[in-house]
């Protein structure tokens, strides 16, 4: 749904703001999943976007604010038109210097632990558009789309 400007019309917005604690990636994922329920997603579409919502939380804590707990992770989602949602997760962290070489599959920037190196792969395999804008010492904002299917 479209308004005369060709722009979405979003019917539906909250925006959460924690600490970079670990639990509360769970509660992202929750927080989300529920905001998201009354579009009545698959089993299916609901945790791949709780699995994108997990990743992104977790690089922001992990990566961002390098594990401490007094760091802030926003996270907004939007619900528009045809049954799309929008979330944002935003940190204030030390920001990712190569967002190119950053997403590329298996590349950490913690090599020395147990990282997979798969959070963005992850997230825009589950999501129909990813984007990472980011610049060290500002933080990063990534923005994950989802178009849910229609249920006829």
């Amino acid at each position: 749904m479209n308004n005369k400007n060709g722009k979405d019309i979003i019917l539906n917005r909250m925006k959460l703001e924690f600490l970079s604690r670990s639990e509360n990636e769970s509660f992202a994922r929750v927080a989300v999943a529920a905001f998201a329920a009354p579009l009545d997603p698959t089993v299916e579409e609901l945790t791949e976007i709780k699995t994108a919502v997990s990743e992104a939380v977790s690089n922001a804590i992990i990566h961002a604010y390098a594990e401490a707990e007094d760091g802030t992770v926003t996270v907004e989602c939007m619900i528009s038109g045809d049954r799309r949602v929008t979330i944002i997760v935003t940190d204030t962290g030390i920001g990712i210097e190569d967002v190119v070489r950053a997403r590329e599959p298996l590349y950490t920037s913690k090599p020395g632990e147990e990282r997979s190196g798969m959070g963005f792969t992850v997230m825009e395999s589950f999501m129909d558009k990813l984007e990472v804008e980011s610049a060290p010492d500002k933080g990063t904002r990534i923005t994950m789309i989802k178009n849910l299917d229609y249920v006829l």
